[in-house]
């Protein structure tokens, strides 16, 4: 099946698309930056970006799930910023909806986050309760309102009123556990609100659902059956992570630092399960304790990028399985250059000996070659070098006539939590950048039309 994703370099969308591909299905993504999609998303398919070029001709597409929207608790809520937020999911859906509306189209399904946040604080809502007044529910509101339009073409349609999202490595927790890591979690306020969450697996897992089941239709509460007070999640997140929770946060020091966005962390929302109970989803994480074992038990960092070249794997395999190939792929401003290499063609004990240069900063760096299954997988780990822990697994599918490139790679950084939470994002980007650069080359090498 051909499915259409907005949204899919996002936390969830990450999650989702190894799913639906480990499904059978063909993917196909819309993106505002098509080129930083490249490396951000952890499947080959093909990348669009929104504009007058949107899906160039494709067609085919049945499903289509939307999850475009820009962060709500990036940043404090100005009116530009709320503007922004609202424009991200209303008008985006209401455009793509009118593209389908004006090309031909064989859309079945259309799926689409919402969020709790359309409900009152103050009573335990389900589906047909009424929404709210404040910001979030006015956007939730009428990013539903938009989405429903689509029955007009004869399309079922979901919308999954989201809970807080909980997983490792994004959501909720990415800022979360970093405080709690160092000793700085604790309550909001007294603790007894309401928190009505779910993991980013079982979310996925629900999106997957309703693609085949037809029972999903109109508005669902996408929470976990045991809602908890914001006391009992930060004692089982501490009881997790084994840190003390001495800090208790004022709900008005919340007031001044965020303004009007704090109502996501200080308000209350027990929502009702009960539809999702009915369509008889079998939650994996039904319980806090469970889903946050889950997250704690993930330590470091993983990236995961896949790249599709018409190339039969013995070439690729050959090529990547020679060192001295890695100063090609590799950035120019890193200074990358191999010293020594201790077997020639590399296999499993290989050692690899380099330099390069970090914001201008020499470095030398030692892998050893820890797995060779030749035309299929080699992995290299670091032994000396910047990192705590390096990790990179090589592999090389055949797939529609030519191979995917996937690699796997899992880090840890040094400066245990602090530097961690210092350094994170700058890796980050910096090895989107040593990938997004790899990737241009091979195209070029392998792939010459793209």
């Amino acid at each position: 099946m051909k499915i259409l994703v907005t949204g899919a370099t996002g936390f969830v969308g990450k999650m989702l698309l190894p799913l639906l591909v480990e499904k059978g299905h063909k993917i196909i993504v819309l993106t505002r930056d098509a080129k930083a999609a490249q490396v951000r998303l952890p499947v080959a398919c093909k990348i669009f970006e929104w504009g007058e070029d949107l899906l160039r001709n494709e067609e085919g597409i049945e499903v289509v799930i939307n999850l475009c929207g820009e962060n709500v608790a990036s940043g404090f809520w100005t009116k530009k910023r709320k503007q922004i937020i609202y424009d991200s999911r209303v008008v985006s859906t209401r455009n793509l909806i009118e593209f389908f509306r004006k090309n031909t189209n064989a859309i079945k399904t259309w799926i689409s986050a919402s969020a709790i946040g359309i409900y009152e604080n103050s009573i335990i809502p389900n589906e047909s309760s009424p929404s709210g007044r404040g910001f979030l529910a006015k956007v939730c509101k009428d990013w539903e309102e938009e989405t429903f339009k689509v029955k007009d073409l004869g399309i079922r349609a979901v919308a999954f009123r989201i809970g807080m999202v909980l997983g490792f490595g994004g959501g909720a927790m990415d800022k979360m556990l970093p405080l709690f890591k160092l000793g700085l979690g604790g309550n909001i306020g007294d603790g007894n609100q309401w928190m009505s969450w779910i993991h980013v697996r079982d979310l996925a897992g629900l999106i997957i659902e309703a693609i085949d089941n037809t029972s999903y239709e109109g508005p669902v509460n996408a929470v976990s059956p045991n809602p908890v007070t914001n006391r009992d999640f930060t004692s089982a997140l501490a009881e997790n992570i084994r840190r003390p929770t001495i800090f208790n946060i004022p709900t008005w020091v919340l007031r001044i630092l965020f303004g009007e966005m704090s109502q996501i962390l200080i308000g209350s929302q027990k929502v009702s399960s009960d539809r999702l109970k009915k369509l008889d989803y079998k939650f994996i994480y039904p319980k806090i304790k469970g889903a946050l074992k889950n997250i704690g038990d993930q330590t470091g960092h993983t990236l995961l990028v896949e790249q599709w070249v018409p190339q039969s794997s013995k070439n690729i395999f050959e090529f990547f399985a020679d060192p001295h190939n890695l100063e090609a792929l590799t950035p120019k401003f890193l200074k990358f250059k191999i010293l020594k290499v201790t077997s020639t063609p590399i296999q499993e004990g290989t050692l690899l000996d380099y330099s390069l240069k970090i914001r201008g900063t020499p470095v030398r760096w030692q892998s050893k070659i820890t797995e060779y299954i030749p035309l299929i997988r080699f992995a290299d780990r670091q032994t000396r070098g910047p990192y705590c822990f390096w990790h990179h697994i090589h592999e090389f599918i055949e797939k529609d006539g030519g191979t995917i490139i996937r690699d796997r790679v899992f880090y840890k950084l040094p400066g245990w939590i602090p530097g961690d939470i210092i350094a994170y994002r700058f890796v980050r980007k910096e090895l989107e950048k040593i990938f997004l650069h790899r990737r241009e080359v091979v195209a070029e090498l392998f792939h010459p039309e793209e």
